[in-house]
């Protein structure tokens, strides 16, 4: 059910950019134009991860995650009949706000099922159901678009989120992770100002904010740019654009087991955990760059594959070394936290390539550039990362803060 839960919310997201191409035409939109329609999404996905997630600690993760599919679909089944860019941007910007504690809530709930040591592979099935809804699921809508209008993708989507809703309204529980005393040696709560300040949780949050940006040009832009900038039909655009969610669904539960597998013959978090997911990131960066240089062709393909999937993995091993750090009272808060921050990428990275594409000689020049210069942040973030991330080390500085405040020393 939580996978399913991920999936609807990012086959949300995405259907603004597969429908673009009509929406731009029906309503007259630039390209700097249609990118603040998919930055509005984020105007305050931030602010409701940070909110939800502080109430997560206090409130049943069943209906947190019940009250937001309802809002889902609230605010996608008006777009199934009407036709105004006012709308369809308050749409975007009540969708933005209930869907931003989506996936720390959702890991919070599976959290509450599995230890620290057991939470990377069901983080990645967690992680797998966005990237089957971003991109596995995209030649369905695009064939509902197609033959039945952008309307009706909306409309679908709502239906589908209440859907969901009432079987989870049936089946859901809580776990009883949270219910049991703490290990022996393990911090009962620690200052926010310390874990948000800690070389783990930056570097965490450079990370992700790296891949989100991958993400938000993913679900808005990619399948404008393949029709645009590469001249392919809706439906060869549709199926490329699945590619990055198939390579997903393999590479985030692999790795997850390579992590673990890491763990388990005594390697530290730091390089199974933080290493491996950072080294993800600068991996999505370079490919980027490297397939913005490239001509139309089977290595371009696949490097728009690993480019827009392989940063993802960082979203499965991040919230675990988040996770680790933070005393199970405050994980919830840290874990929407840690989320907004990514998601601040989504504020961003749709306008800013819509203003590239628009001043560029023509579309696929725009891209190339906006792609190339996308590429470096990423990679960038990835390498700040690696060097940044050290659980074991936080670990001890939280001790020895929390001891010397107890002591009053």
């Amino acid at each position: 059910m939580v996978f399913l839960f991920m999936l609807i919310n990012f086959a949300d997201k995405a259907v603004i950019g597969l429908a673009s191409v009509p929406i731009m035409r029906d309503l007259g939109l630039s390209n700097t134009q249609f990118g603040e329609l998919g930055s509005a999404f984020f105007l305050l996905f931030s602010i409701s991860g940070v909110a939800v997630g502080f109430l997560a600690n206090h409130v049943r993760a069943k209906s947190l995650m019940l009250a937001m599919a309802v809002v889902w679909a609230g605010a996608l089944l008006p777009i199934s009949w009407v036709s105004s860019f006012g709308l369809l941007l308050l749409s975007r910007v009540v969708l933005g706000a209930a869907e931003g504690p989506a996936f720390p809530v959702a890991l919070h709930a599976v959290y509450k099922w599995f230890a620290d040591r057991q939470r990377a592979l069901p983080t990645s099935v967690v992680a797998c159901g966005a990237a089957f809804g971003t991109g596995v699921i995209a030649p369905l809508i695009t064939w509902i678009i197609v033959h039945h209008g952008w309307h009706a993708a909306f409309g679908a989507l709502g239906a589908a989120g209440l859907a969901w809703a009432a079987l989870w309204f049936l089946c859901a529980e809580d776990g009883p992770i949270d219910g049991i005393a703490p290990q022996s040696g393990a911090l009962l709560r620690v200052r926010y100002r310390l874990l948000l300040s800690s070389r783990t949780a930056i570097g965490v949050f450079l990370a992700g904010f790296g891949a989100y940006w991958v993400i938000a040009l993913n679900i808005v832009w990619l399948a404008n740019y393949l029709i645009k900038g590469l001249h392919m039909s809706p439906f060869e655009a549709s199926w490329i654009v699945a590619l990055p969610a198939v390579m997903q669904m393999v590479l985030a539960p692999l790795l997850a087991w390579l992590s673990q597998i890491l763990a388990r013959r005594g390697l530290s978090s730091r390089v199974s955990r933080g290493f491996l997911g950072a080294l993800c990131v600068v991996t999505s960066g370079l490919s980027m760059i490297c397939m913005a240089l490239l001509e139309v062709g089977v290595l371009k393909t696949f490097l728009i594959g690993l480019g827009f999937s392989i940063g993802s993995v960082i979203f499965t091993l991040g919230p675990t070394l988040i996770g680790e750090i933070s005393p199970a009272p405050q994980r919830g808060a840290m874990l929407g936290i840690t989320n907004s921050i990514h998601t601040l990428a989504g504020l961003c990275a749709p306008y800013v390539m819509g203003l590239i594409v628009d001043v560029g000689a023509n579309p696929e020049a725009g891209f190339r550039a906006g792609y190339l210069y996308a590429g470096a942040l990423v990679a960038a973030a990835g390498l700040l990362a690696a060097v940044l991330i050290h659980p074991q080390a936080d670990l001890r500085r939280f001790r020895r803060l929390t001891r010397n405040t107890q002591t009053g020393s």
